[in-house]
């Protein structure tokens, strides 16, 4: 059964376990790690699997000289020649986010043989497409969702993303 059926059948005042569950089966077929639906007074959240948004930000906490963990990152940025300076320049370009709708693998181009659909400087136009996330064999075009120039690509050719990490930056 497609999501969109099984979701018609939710009621917005309440949620039995049966249709609860129901959702998280198809989480697992479609390979889902989080799931959002909202509708009028109702709001339905469902993660599962290990936060990754949680464990970046408690390794962002993390002192950068007072514990073992930190202290080879300190060594193997040198040892890469990027300075210790380098762990804020993800905040450094400014602009908007552009997350990801869906987990799959980013592409930049439609094909290997093609050149990028956009750079870094470019500017973009509501509607035109940014990338391709495939998902299941299927390659869903990601659009924007507003105009701008783009400042920052954060993900390389080829990556799995998840629902909600950072593509883009939009200014």
């Amino acid at each position: 059964m497609p999501p969109e059926q099984s979701l018609n059948n939710l009621s917005t005042t309440s949620v039995d376990l049966t249709e609860i569950r129901k959702i998280m089966k198809l989480m697992d077929e479609h390979g889902l790690s989080q799931f959002q639906f909202e509708k009028e007074d109702f709001n339905l959240k469902l993660k599962k699997g290990t936060d990754l948004e949680e464990i970046q930000k408690l390794l962002r906490s993390l002192p950068s000289g007072g514990g073992q963990a930190p202290a080879p990152v300190t060594t193997v940025a040198p040892a890469l020649g990027a300075p210790p300076a380098a762990v804020s320049e993800p905040d450094a370009p400014a602009g908007e986010e552009i997350s990801s709708p869906m987990v799959g693998t980013f592409y930049r181009k439609p094909s290997p043989d093609d050149p990028d659909f956009i750079n870094v400087g470019d500017t973009i136009s509501e509607g035109q497409t940014l990338c391709i996330i495939e998902a299941m064999k299927v390659m869903n075009e990601i659009k924007a969702e507003r105009s701008g120039t783009i400042t920052q690509i954060c993900v390389d050719e080829g990556t799995p993303v998840q629902y909600g990490d950072a593509l883009f930056r939009v200014q």
